[in-house]
This record gives C-alpha cells, sequence and structure tokens, in this order.
C-alpha cells in the first residue's frame, strides 16, 4: 500500500511518499510564488528517488485546507487529476485535523493564522473527532467556544496568539510548534481513519468565504 500525500496550502509545503510501515519519504518545499509551477517536478523527483512509479501509487491524499485558496485548489486539484488518470481513490484531510495529530491530550486545540486579524481553529480529541467545529475568528472568539479542563494548544504560528493566553484560564497550558512539513501526517490519517473516496466527490475545506463570494452574494 503506497500513499502520495501533497500539502500546498501555505508558503510553506510538503509532499510525503507512505507505505504501511510508515513514511519513506517527506519533502519540505517552499514556494511564496505558488506551487503550481513546481509540484509536478517534485513529485515527479521523490518517486524517482524512491523508485517507484506513478502507476504503483495505490492512494492519493492531500491537505484540503483551510489555508490558502490558491494553494488548496492546487493540491487538491493535482491529487485528483492524478488519482482519475490512474482509477485510483483520494482522501482529503483538514489541515486542522492533521496538527492535531501532533498532540498527546483529550482536547487538542490547533490554530493556523488566518491573517486579516483572525485564525482558523478547532479542538479535537484524541482520536480526530471535531470537539469544537473548524471556524474562522479572532482568537478571542475561538477561545470563549472552548472547553473547559486541560488542553493543548497546537500551531504553526504560535507567535499569533502565546501573548494572548496570559492572564486567562489556558496560560499554563502547553504550546506544541507544528514542523512546516505535514504531508507525512496527511498520509497517515489518510490510511487510517479516513474514508478515500472517488476523485470527484472530494472537495476544498476552506472555511472561510473567497472575496469573490463576499462581494457577489
Amino acid at each position: 500500500m503506497l500513499t502520495l500525500a501533497v500539502d500546498t496550502t501555505a508558503d510553506y509545503g510538503s509532499i510525503a511518499l507512505a507505505d504501511v510501515d510508515g513514511c519513506r519519504e517527506e519533502v519540505l518545499l517552499h514556494a511564496p510564488q505558488g506551487f503550481s509551477h513546481v509540484l509536478f517536478a517534485e513529485i515527479e523527483a521523490l518517486l524517482a528517488r524512491q523508485r517507484v512509479a506513478l502507476v504503483d501509487i495505490d492512494l492519493f491524499a492531500a491537505a484540503s485546507g483551510p489555508g490558502s485558496f490558491t494553494g488548496v485548489r492546487v493540491g487538491l486539484s493535482a491529487v485528483k487529476g492524478l488519482a482519475e488518470v490512474l482509477g485510483k481513490r483520494v482522501a482529503a484531510v483538514s489541515n486542522l485535523e492533521t496538527l492535531a495529530e501532533l498532540g498527546h491530550s483529550d482536547a487538542r486545540a490547533t490554530v493556523i493564522d488566518a491573517r486579516r486579524g483572525e485564525i482558523f481553529g478547532a479542538v479535537y480529541d484524541g482520536s480526530g473527532r471535531q470537539i469544537v467545529h473548524e471556524i474562522v475568528a479572532p482568537f478571542s472568539k475561538f477561545v470563549k467556544l472552548l472547553p473547559a479542563g486541560p488542553l493543548e494548544w497546537i500551531s504553526t504560528d504560535p507567535q499569533i496568539f502565546e501573548h494572548l493566553l496570559a492572564g486567562t484560564r489556558f496560560d499554563a497550558n502547553p504550546i506544541i510548534p507544528a514542523p512546516r512539513a505535514i504531508a507525512a501526517l496527511i498520509a497517515q490519517i489518510a490510511t487510517g481513519r479516513h474514508k478515500a473516496q472517488d476523485p470527484t466527490a472530494i472537495e476544498a475545506n476552506y472555511v472561510r468565504r473567497s472575496d469573490a463570494e463576499l462581494l457577489f452574494t
């Protein structure tokens, strides 16, 4: 069972190849100008190093967001296109859910910088079940939704909120900095609890509505 996982939802992304024993190789990518011109070349290079052909991939997985609208589309479109051509299945995995895999407690608050003074946030338990649904909001609003009891903070950008925890009931809770490369975790989730789907059934998880939607609806 070979899984190729892709994350292109931010300036830093990653790709990973995994099998039943775990991740075989993960590559951190940096494409501040976008991944559309580099992604397929990086995938080709990864598979060549691992001596794997595209036809050998059993499952394609991608970060479904939230994140950059363009970045989310690039990654999902890539794996959907490859899977459709090869007759394979696809799993789409939330970035927020992926970050929760780095935690250890029964409540794991995951946070991603959404810019515009907002964050993407959610809370998951150890099995990946949502305790607080994914939201885009100012951090102060997100905090009001959090459950009572201990929790862990997990974020690729803890500097955007850790100073806001001082004096709150959460200031003693641990903060786990997440790595920029999460494709291996996406592959792990995709082959575990996520159900693979037909490529045409996969959708993006933007959480925030696009500017076009806000302007014309």
